[in-house]
């Protein structure tokens, strides 16, 4: 299986904390055929509000979605949020939906040719969790339909720990299904710490853990109609299918009505004061230190139009290993863009055992990070 690739070219975005791609349904499904198609890594998380609420206080589960290759809106209030703050998202990609289109065998909405494998077969899909006997249930109802998936394996871990659940038996026997897909669906913060701590071990290109799946797979659940998903009214069916859920809905709205309060409308009103300033173009010095650390020196705007030079210098660096300063000292703002670059930087630096250093910031740059969840990095 080849290595991902660097990925300082995705047009990702930060919302409070979290990247997100912004892609569409068919690039999101032409993201998945290609990793497959290459037998590429390809992480695939699906942050919906819950992931949002969840990450901002459990910084490893931030992490999970930070190391992802693939970030998707899974959730309207995710879009509603990217509207608001000026993060050009297309639309609404839920992982289910994501799921779906690959079993119904089509590549997009033009109802192109089924997704295969190299070798002409569906693709594969293994399914990994859920309740007793419900991985077994939706293995044998997909193959049953003979769409443009198949299932080569399932397995139910029940409730055991990580270390049981990680087993190099139960890794072995994952990989010997040479699935394409590998469906997890554990809860989200145990699901995501799963795959984090597995990836590397894993043979299989496409791994996401997509919660509620294998229970629409195998029947146990409905999924709301098309028109509740389209009006963000799908947590109002799951609480109808699922009771127990209203709790965490409950929870999460008022999170987020906190979050707005506290970080979405400040930046909302700095945004309409500053409309159009501080835009200087982006400029970029960077070099190596003798010790091996790199530092690279911005000016300027960073937003989106002006991040080209910003991202080879992010790429070279990264490439080089080591720790790297990022010096922000003479910049005049910042956008989502640039911020989930820089959040693509610190997973690079991370996973090659240095450490990202962001300093010199403005204090109203320094602001805008805090705004939109990442002033971690500068404080």
């Amino acid at each position: 299986m080849q290595k991902p690739g660097d990925d300082f070219d995705r047009d990702v975005w930060c919302i409070l904390g979290l990247p997100f791609d912004a892609v569409d349904m068919s690039g999101a499904v032409q993201r998945v055929r290609d990793a497959v198609r290459v037998r590429a890594r390809c992480f695939m998380s699906t942050p919906n509000l819950n992931f949002l609420i969840a990450s901002q206080d459990d910084a490893g589960f931030r992490q999970s979605v930070l190391d992802s290759d693939l970030s998707l809106a899974d959730g309207m209030p995710i879009l509603w949020l990217a509207r608001l703050t000026g993060v050009p998202l297309p639309e609404r990609v839920a992982g289910s939906d994501v799921f779906a289109v690959l079993r119904e065998g089509e590549a997009d909405r033009g109802r192109e040719a089924a997704p295969t494998r190299t070798d002409g077969d569906p693709l594969r899909v293994f399914f990994f969790g859920g309740q007793e006997g419900i991985a077994e249930r939706a293995c044998e109802r997909l193959n049953a339909e003979g769409g443009g998936l198949r299932c080569v394996g399932a397995y139910g871990p029940g409730f055991g720990s990580l270390d049981e659940m990680s087993a190099p038996a139960v890794i072995a026997q994952v990989n010997a299904s040479e699935a394409d897909l590998l469906v997890v669906a554990l809860g989200a913060r145990k699901g995501q710490a799963w795959i984090v701590r597995n990836l590397a071990g894993l043979t299989i290109p496409v791994v996401s853990h997509l919660g509620a799946v294998i229970n629409f797979v195998a029947g146990n659940v409905r999924r709301a109609p098309a028109w509740m998903r389209r009006a963000g009214l799908e947590w109002a069916w799951r609480i109808r299918e699922e009771p127990a859920l209203w709790r965490r809905y409950a929870g999460d709205g008022l999170e987020l009505l906190w979050l707005m309060v506290t970080r979405v409308m400040p930046f909302l009103v700095w945004r309409l004061v500053n409309r159009g300033g501080g835009a200087a173009p982006a400029e970029v010095a960077h070099g190596r230190k003798a010790n091996s650390t790199g530092r690279i020196a911005l000016r300027g705007g960073l937003v989106a139009s002006a991040l080209a030079p910003v991202r080879q210098a992010f790429r070279e660096a990264a490439a080089a290993g080591g720790d790297l300063v990022v010096d922000l000292g003479g910049v005049t703002r910042v956008d989502g863009a640039f911020l989930g670059l820089l959040l693509v930087l610190e997973k690079h630096v991370r996973r090659a055992g240095g450490r990202l250093v962001v300093e010199n910031t403005p204090s109203t740059v320094r602001r805008i990070f805090r705004w939109n969840g990442v002033g971690y990095l500068v404080e």
